[in-house]
């Protein structure tokens, strides 16, 4: 039980996946896009769901994007999503985005629902056209169902190293709601959204608007505060289905377990993300940085995500180094208002600097935090109530080694 508001509580389901909430089905199959391992994927709902959206800040976004962007604000509804890997469709002007909308109609064709029902997404290789042959043998084969759920998760992996998922459990009304989701993402990540993929369903009752808007908030605490390498990626997304299965008032702002609803999809998208910058590319380590004492919670934020992204305190967390100044450098040149003088950081539990003079600390005891599998920083600003929190990882040789063939 994780206690989320004073009267409200959720269960974290350990075997969930995106197929948990009831009336979604999902598959996965290759379809020869890569070599071996699976690389398209079919995500359904049994009735056109509500959705929402965020997607990449990039400049050139992919036709993927564009035509899912058509859809959702055509329909203000999705009951399928077809997924490919390998090929990102990206930098393909014209017949990049004919290919796009062809593999929607291909989904909605054999489902025989409307195309403006069905999202796309591509993600892999920048520059390639799709080979549309593979993409319809995929659409044409996929058999999506209830434990067709690890094989969709595998489906939309690039250079991930393992599947990410996650599902949690709330009471609306009375009445169990399930939240889950995937996701794929391992480098290019620096989300401002997205440098990913991320999928959510929930058989919860609501209107896409108010969707939106729990997903917009939930984005900015989770998602938003990964990174593994500054690079922000042509593609990527994050969509969320609300199928309304279960049979409980409509969620809205002014019901009284919207808090708990929020708070839950929070959940499930910060444990998301989480998965994400642990498995980044390379990485050994999982990093923390947790921010309080700031002026705004958008400051905490602020500065968390610049020492977590910093490559120099990356690399000393990979050699198990406990050079504080690489954090100070870090904090110096955030955008938040930092007094140095009143500034404290600790190294897991040892404070290691504090009111802009060095501290005495073990440095035994510092090489034994920073060799676990996650290295926590705290960082205390002494300037208000803010508070926020940042995931990325080490960085390592593998790293270079990973980019540099990325093609091959």
């Amino acid at each position: 039980m994780i206690q989320i508001t004073d009267a409200h509580k959720v269960v974290k389901v350990e075997d969930g996946t995106i197929t948990s909430p009831k009336g979604f089905v999902a598959g996965g199959l290759h379809c020869g896009l890569r070599r071996s391992k699976k690389d398209y994927g079919l995500l359904m709902s049994v009735q056109p769901a509500s959705v929402a959206a965020v997607y990449t800040q990039s400049h050139f976004q992919a036709p993927p994007l564009k035509v899912t962007q058509e859809s959702i604000a055509s329909s203000q509804k999705i009951q399928a999503l077809a997924v490919n890997s390998a090929i990102a469709n990206a930098c393909t002007g014209k017949e990049g985005l004919v290919n796009a909308y062809k593999m929607r109609s291909l989904i909605a064709e054999r489902y025989v629902v409307p195309e403006d029902y069905v999202a796309v997404a591509s993600t892999g290789v920048i520059g390639q056209q799709l080979e549309m042959d593979k993409i319809e043998h995929g659409s044409m084969n996929v058999q999506p169902s209830k434990e067709g759920d690890h094989d969709f998760q595998k489906a939309i992996l690039t250079t991930d190293t393992c599947e990410k998922s996650a599902c949690y459990q709330l009471e609306v009304d009375g009445k169990t709601v399930t939240i889950a989701g995937a996701a794929k993402g391992s480098g290019m990540i620096h989300p401002n959204m997205a440098t990913m993929l991320g999928f959510i369903t929930t058989d919860a009752k609501i209107e896409s608007e108010h969707l939106q808007y729990a997903l917009s908030q939930s984005i900015d605490k989770s998602f938003n505060q990964i990174t593994v390498d500054g690079e922000t990626s042509t593609n990527d997304m994050v969509l969320t289905m609300a199928n309304g299965t279960i049979d409980h008032q409509d969620l809205t702002p002014q019901h009284s377990q919207w808090e708990a609803f929020q708070k839950t999809l929070q959940l499930v998208c910060e444990d998301l993300a989480k998965q994400i910058a642990k498995d980044g590319e390379g990485a050994t380590k999982l990093i923390e940085v947790n921010v309080t004492g700031a002026l705004s919670d958008e400051d905490a934020r602020a500065v968390a995500k610049k020492v977590v992204g910093s490559n120099l305190v990356k690399t000393a967390v990979y050699g198990v180094d406990a050079n504080w100044g690489r954090i100070v450098g870090a904090i110096g040149h955030s955008d938040a208002q930092v007094n140095a003088e009143n500034c404290d950081i600790y190294i897991e539990s040892q404070l290691v600097f504090s009111n802009g003079t060095p501290c005495s600390f073990s440095e035994d005891q510092a090489i034994a935090d920073m060799s676990k599998e996650t290295v926590m920083i705290h960082i205390e600003l002494h300037e208000g109530t803010g508070s926020g929190t940042a995931w990325g990882c080490d960085l390592t040789y593998d790293y270079v080694k990973i980019n540099a063939s990325y093609r091959t």
